[in-house]
């Protein structure tokens, strides 16, 4: 697929993965659409790319906002071609430290601000019969683990949402992919809540690795891309032998914790 003059939304464009993403786009010749809560991100942004690009500033775990961005995309550009929902944070703690507002924030950002996304402008690709949408999940989406149950419980809500969204649009020219990375060198672990944790491993991931791989989401038939592409051998264990992958993990996590 060409990305030339495709309309391309990414939610959580201002950093990370999601800045990362809007390069590898613009490179491609793609119109951009960035959404995110930090209008002053998002403007250095623009200035730094070689594309025509709309910012909308957009908390996605506020269905109005959302609603209202939706309205000022079809507006300016009347499609959309490429939807890549990547907003998410986490917080660290076990589910008794956590408040039920820290666990239900993550789930209204990771989960919820993707469905509000996707139903938004589901209906011009129906439409259209034809676009893609990405969701950025995480290996987290396969692995239930001790810290970060409530980031793990919107990525698996994400994972699951997908696969039967994309049943229900078989037939039709509209994809779904969901992207699973490994941890990335983001400031995902700025939250003061990482900061008596390590924050990333050697094997941790450059967001421009995970942007290239949602570009290729946005032209896969595949329901998941895992990156990197070896991890999927431990996702395939743990969901052939739980009995004993489950174990291992919880202790080597339990140990990080420690």
């Amino acid at each position: 697929m060409s990305f030339k003059d495709k309309v391309v939304i990414i939610t959580g464009a201002s950093s990370g993965i999601g800045r990362s993403t809007a390069f590898e786009f613009a490179n491609k010749g793609a119109k951009l659409v960035l959404v995110s809560r930090r209008k002053e991100k998002l403007d250095e942004l623009q200035q730094s790319l070689k594309s025509d690009v709309l910012v909308c500033p957009c908390d996605v775990s506020d269905k109005g906002q959302v609603k209202a961005m939706a309205a000022q995309v079809l507006d300016k550009f009347g499609r959309i071609d490429i939807l890549v929902n990547n907003a998410g944070f986490a917080i660290y703690g076990t589910v008794s430290d956590l408040s039920i507002e820290e666990i239900e924030s993550q789930m209204r950002t990771n989960y919820l601000g993707m469905v509000y996304c996707t139903k938004n402008f589901l209906p011009t690709f129906q439409k259209q019969n034809s676009g893609h949408i990405v969701n950025v999940a995480s290996v987290a989406a396969s692995f239930g683990l001790p810290g970060i149950a409530s980031y793990c419980a919107s990525k698996f809500a994400m994972l699951g949402f997908s696969e039967g969204l994309k049943h229900e649009l078989k037939g039709t020219k509209i994809g779904v992919t969901v992207v699973s990375p490994i941890m990335v060198r983001t400031n995902f672990f700025d939250h003061e809540s990482f900061s008596k944790m390590p924050k990333y491993s050697p094997t941790s991931l450059d967001p421009k690795t995970v942007a290239k791989a949602i570009l290729r989401a946005a032209e896969s038939s595949r329901l998941e891309i895992i990156v990197p592409g070896m991890v999927r051998i431990g996702v395939w264990l743990k969901h052939t032998i739980p009995f004993v992958i489950n174990p291992i993990m919880g202790t080597a996590f339990r140990k990080l914790q420690k």
